[in-house]
C-alpha cells in the first residue's frame, strides 16, 4: 500500500480520529480531530491534539491537510489547533457556507460570515485533493447535515457520520439541514463503492452484544449487515425507521458548544471585553 493510517479513539465523545499519511512522500493528513472539552467546568485542554502532533513527530510527517467530515455537533474540533501548530490546510465541504448561516444566528454569532472563510479550502463532489503521491477524492454524503462528505483514499471511505459500524445502523438526520430521504441517497452512493472498499466511520457506540469498538468495515459488510441497510430496503422504509428513530434521541450532550466553535473551524468565539472567551447556550422557554 502506498498509504498508511492510525487511529486514535476519544473515549468521551466516542469519535475516531485518523492519522492518514503517504509513504513516498510523508506527507499527511489528520481526519476529524478532537479538542478536549470538560463541559462541567468549561475547560478546554489539547490532550488528543499533543498525541497525534506526537505520532506525526515520531514518524517525521509532514501534516498538510486536516479534514472535517463535517460541522460536528458531538464534539468540538481540534482543526484550528493543528492548523496552528503545523500550517496545514482545514478543509470541510463547501455546503459548510448552509450550517454557518443557520448556527450563526442560533448562537448570535456575529463574528463567523456564512462564507466558509474560516477554512482553508471548501470541497465540492468530485474534487480532489493531492496527499503526496496519492489522491484524495470527495464524495458529497449530505443527510446527516447539508455539509457531510466522504474522503477516498487509497481504496478506503472516510465517511465520518454517515454510517456506523454495521451492528449500530447510520446517522440521525433530524439536525438542521439535515433529511432522511437525503441521507439514503447518500448512503447509495457510498455503497456503490466496489465491495472490498474499507470503511472508516466517524464514532463507535457499543451494542448489548458487542462490548469492544471498532471502526472499521466494508461495503460488502454494510450491505449485508447494517440493521437500518440490509436486505435492500426501501428508501420509503428506511426514512420511516430513520424518523422514527430520532423522534426518540435527545440532543448530543455538546451539541451547543460543538456547533459555535465547529462553525468557527475549531476556533473559540472571540474574546469579550474582559478578556475572557465565553460560549453561548441560547435558552428556550417551553
Amino acid at each position: 500500500m502506498s498509504v498508511q493510517q492510525m487511529s486514535f479513539f476519544h473515549e468521551a465523545t466516542s469519535t475516531v480520529t485518523y492519522l492518514v499519511w503517504d509513504e513516498a512522500t510523508g506527507e499527511a493528513a489528520v481526519i476529524d480531530p478532537v479538542l478536549d472539552y470538560e463541559p462541567k467546568g468549561a475547560k478546554v485542554s489539547r490532550e488528543q491534539v499533543s498525541e497525534i502532533l506526537r505520532a506525526i513527530e515520531a514518524r517525521g510527517l509532514k501534516l498538510v491537510y486536516v479534514l472535517e467530515t463535517h460541522a460536528h455537533a458531538d464534539h468540538l474540533s481540534a482543526a484550528t489547533r493543528l492548523r496552528d501548530a503545523t500550517g496545514a490546510q482545514v478543509v470541510i465541504g463547501a455546503h459548510i457556507t448552509a450550517v454557518q448561516d443557520y448556527f450563526g444566528k442560533v448562537f448570535g454569532a456575529d463574528d463567523v460570515t456564512a462564507d466558509g472563510a474560516v477554512f482553508d479550502r471548501l470541497v465540492r463532489e468530485g474534487d480532489s485533493l493531492r496527499l503526496g503521491k496519492t489522491e484524495i477524492s470527495v464524495l458529497h454524503t449530505p443527510g446527516h447535515t447539508p455539509a457531510c462528505v466522504t474522503y477516498l483514499i487509497d481504496g478506503a471511505a472516510y465517511v465520518g457520520d454517515t454510517l456506523f459500524m454495521p451492528d449500530y445502523g447510520t446517522a440521525r438526520a433530524d439536525f438542521p439541514g439535515g433529511d432522511a430521504a437525503t441521507l439514503y441517497r447518500s448512503i447509495q452512493k457510498i455503497l456503490a463503492l466496489p465491495p472490498e472498499t474499507k470503511i472508516y466511520v466517524g464514532h463507535d457506540y457499543l451494542t448489548k452484544d458487542r462490548k469492544t469498538h471498532a471502526w472499521e468495515t466494508t461495503v460488502a459488510a454494510q450491505r449485508a449487515e447494517n440493521i437500518h441497510l440490509r436486505g435492500g430496503v426501501s428508501e420509503a422504509d428506511f426514512v420511516a425507521r430513520r424518523e422514527a428513530r430520532d423522534a426518540t434521541l435527545p440532543p448530543p450532550n455538546l451539541i451547543l458548544p460543538s456547533l459555535q466553535v465547529n462553525i468557527r473551524a475549531g476556533a473559540l468565539p472571540p474574546a469579550e471585553r474582559d478578556g475572557r472567551v465565553y460560549l453561548r447556550l441560547p435558552v428556550t422557554e417551553i
